[in-house]
């Protein structure tokens, strides 16, 4: 969908004229390739993060090298290959693997690169940024997300209920939580929140985890031994700072899960903005659970946080609702839904979640010069001097 988007934009972009006042005068706006631009994706939707990138960036006329995370370089590979077989020239669509010390910092480093795309986390976006900074290099960085889901208390009256809980199930458990944008921090008013939180807890032990491959399976593992070993650690410090744990905390028993990286979905109540498993992206399978009692502090608590990606408004009020995604601070907020997104809208974050944007006008408008010529048509002497 994404380069067919791109490829419409293409036949239809144009170029601007500027009335400056004076007949003899064409002033106008080129866009123009930046140049060379290093992408660099993470493991988690290999194929989709690099097409958000490759599309827009070939469209304004850029050659790329592509950086792919070391886990999960072969979605990447392949694409560069659908891309020389479609007729790209050589060198423009280039691919090279590694390690982000032994890869990713030359590109970053590189006098001839002229742009920087990555998606990834908030240490490895401020060296980049940092490295790029020698060469003034333009940089565009999506850097992950602490994202609030914010239910009122009238979503979930009626049938709303089941809506509410099957949508904040799916926000922040599908994939096992490994998604940029995952509805991590549940935030519900007071007056419901026992109700759906004990709810969400029963159809969390419900879900059915294994190989991605088994029809049966609703969710799969954690990406590697080490990611799991962090995901423990912080459910190992939300209990110690005084989480209540009413579903998950653990790996599941199933002696069949004993060779795969899983961790059972995992919901955490009691939390709050002091905790570290509030405070920072976890990239796994954990909901904190946090309680308001009106919207101001709902509000309060939805940008009680460093980063700014992605957010989550419930409610039957749609002035409230459209209020409350007007104040937070996040690039894209969804109201009574949770995770969808279109080519043709600008994805990307605020605060620590980065700066730039991927998607719509805006993420072709990255890998683009504005250049204004003028062209006087009756050149005149000057007479100043």
């Amino acid at each position: 969908a994404v380069f067919r988007y791109y490829a419409d934009i293409a036949v239809a972009q144009e170029g601007r004229t500027i009335d400056v006042g004076q007949p003899h005068v064409l002033s106008r706006i080129a866009h123009e390739p930046v140049g060379v631009c290093a992408l660099i994706t993470p493991w988690n939707y290999p194929l989709l993060q690099l097409s958000w990138k490759v599309a827009p960036a070939l469209v304004a006329g850029c050659t790329c090298v592509i950086k792919p995370s070391e886990v999960t370089p072969l979605t990447s590979v392949l694409l560069v290959r659908l891309a020389e077989e479609a007729g790209v020239p050589p060198g423009v669509v280039n691919i090279v693997l590694g390690t982000g010390p032994a890869v990713g910092a030359p590109l970053t480093e590189h006098p001839d690169v002229d742009m920087v795309s990555f998606t990834g986390g908030l240490a490895t976006g401020q060296a980049i940024i940092r490295a790029s900074a020698a060469t003034v290099k333009r940089v565009a960085v999506e850097l992950g997300g602490k994202n609030p889901d914010i239910v009122f208390a009238d979503a979930v009256e009626g049938q709303g209920f089941e809506t509410v809980v099957d949508n904040v199930l799916t926000a922040v458990f599908l994939h096992s939580g490994q998604v940029c944008s995952a509805g991590a921090r549940l935030i519900v008013e007071e007056s419901v929140a026992d109700a759906l939180v004990a709810e969400l807890a029963v159809r969390a032990d419900a879900i059915r985890i294994g190989n991605g491959l088994d029809p049966a399976s609703q969710t799969g593992p954690l990406v590697s031994a080490a990611h799991r070993a962090k995901i423990e650690d912080f459910v190992a410090s939300a209990r110690a700072e005084g989480a209540h744990v009413l579903a998950g905390g653990r790996r599941p028993e199933d002696p069949d899960l004993a060779h795969g990286y899983f961790y059972r979905p995992t919901v955490l109540d009691g939390c709050h903005r002091g905790m570290r498993v509030v405070r920072e992206e976890t990239f796994g399978p954990l909901l904190t659970v946090e309680r308001f009692s009106g919207e101001e502090e709902a509000i309060a608590l939805g940008n009680d946080t460093a980063y700014g990606l992605a957010g989550g408004v419930w409610s039957k009020d749609a002035a409230r609702a459209h209020r409350v995604a007007a104040a937070l601070r996040h690039g894209t907020v969804w109201i009574n839904d949770y995770g969808p997104y279109v080519p043709g809208a600008e994805w990307g974050g605020m605060k620590r979640s980065g700066n730039g944007r991927e998607l719509g006008p805006t993420g072709l408008h990255e890998y683009q010069e504005q250049k204004h010529i003028w062209h006087n048509t009756a050149p005149a002497a000057a007479r100043w001097f």
